[in-house]
């Protein structure tokens, strides 16, 4: 069965200071020397948590996205996580609409796009950016993953799997983020209930340090297994860290354990 190499980055962030992020990153993803077929790096990644998106948003063909392209084409991997975009026009209605938007950028230089749907009105996110109103389940050597947003991971609706033809949806759920300390065990809790609830792999991917509000991050991030068992989990410190996820165990434990038939139907209305 098919294994799938993940490589997350957990780091602090230059605050609102696009070029030395990415220059950052950029040192970092060098540095990866095993093999690897994901890069996942943390929510808005080039600025930090900042609500200036009139200032700091790109449109998609901004530094950033063309950053991430020339990154994935060289190293020959999928990078991931998200930044603030600012969508094209298409009508006088559209002119300030910015969205928090995770990039699913392939090593061809394709890619897919997902908008956050829960906005942090907690943090007047929701004041300075709009919704998404779709999920982005992207496919790559036979994983199915589902690609949400930080606060995203408060909604289980949102994440819940729905099957059809004897199969679920998706294999991996992964979640980038600027998650404080203060609120820690809620993401450490509701990681892995995504991943029990959901039978499937869950990575949550944080930042550390001091944001420009003052805020800390832990951290935190990590790998939690089907049956809900953490695979890693690193606090307090910078890291990049790379795992094999294997599809034949994640089949095994569903085989074995076949909850998700006895689940409900649903639909989720926009």
């Amino acid at each position: 069965m098919s294994s799938l190499t993940i490589n997350i980055i957990q780091t602090n962030l230059h605050w609102e200071d696009k070029k030395a992020n990415l220059d950052m990153l950029s040192k970092k993803i060098e540095s990866i020397k095993e093999k690897t077929e994901v890069i996942i790096l943390p929510e808005m990644f080039n600025t930090g948590f900042s609500m200036k998106p009139e200032i700091l948003a790109e449109e998609m063909n901004g530094e950033t996205i063309q950053w991430m392209k020339k990154i994935a084409v060289e190293k020959k991997v999928i990078l991931t996580g998200s930044v603030m975009i600012k969508a094209t026009p298409t009508n006088a209605q559209d002119e300030n609409n910015y969205f928090n938007r995770l990039i699913w950028m392939l090593p061809n230089g394709e890619y897919g796009s997902y908008d956050k749907r829960h906005l942090f009105a907690y943090g007047n996110e929701h004041t300075h950016f709009k919704p998404g109103n779709k999920r982005l389940i992207a496919s790559v050597k036979g994983w199915k993953i589902n690609l949400q947003i930080c606060y995203d991971l408060r909604f289980p609706v949102w994440a819940r799997q729905s099957s059809s033809n004897s199969a679920l949806e998706y294999d991996l759920l992964i979640y980038v983020a600027n998650w404080p300390e203060q609120r820690i065990h809620a993401w450490k809790t509701l990681l892995t209930a995504r991943a029990i609830e959901n039978q499937c792999y869950v990575i949550g991917v944080n930042r550390v340090g001091d944001d420009g509000n003052g805020i800390h991050h832990s951290g935190e991030s990590m790998i939690i297994d089907p049956l809900g068992e953490v695979l890693y989990i690193k606090k307090d410190e910078e890291d990049i860290f790379t795992y094999m996820l294997q599809k034949d165990k994640l089949n095994q434990v569903r085989e074995k354990f076949p909850f998700w038939k006895d689940a409900d139907s649903f639909n989720i209305n926009m």
